[in-house]
């Protein structure tokens, strides 16, 4: 019932820009935290950046000054603005929402299907 949808991937050259949304839907009441992950081939999935109840961000020591994690509570989505792209950059990034659902409204994390990113020449 509750899902979440990434967009935005596509191919970028380096230096260049893309924006990703996760939006959320399904009877869902709010959303509360959330993040957005990544992962490349041969590599363990990682936190690249979060957001919390409060707006409060953090990032990767890689990403940071980079990339801009935002919440839209009245449109239930998550966006990552990342800039100045590099090619370690590449990766399918994964959106890590926690949701409250209607009517139990007792929050719980789930996952997007993941969008690819691909920096390259």
């Amino acid at each position: 019932q509750v899902r979440l949808v990434e967009s935005g991937g596509g191919w970028v050259q380096p230096g260049g820009s893309l924006r990703l949304s996760c939006a959320a839907s399904g009877r869902i009441a709010t959303i509360n935290d959330g993040g957005w992950y990544r992962q490349a081939p041969g590599k363990q999935r990682e936190l690249v950046a979060s957001i919390y109840r409060n707006y409060q961000t953090t990032y990767a020591d890689s990403v940071k000054g980079r990339f801009t994690i935002s919440r839209d509570n009245a449109r239930k989505t998550v966006d990552l603005q990342m800039s100045s792209l590099k090619p370690e950059d590449t990766a399918v990034y994964y959106c890590n929402l926690e949701v409250v659902p209607e009517p139990l409204r007792l929050p719980f994390r789930t996952w997007g299907q993941g969008t690819q990113v691909t920096v390259s020449s």
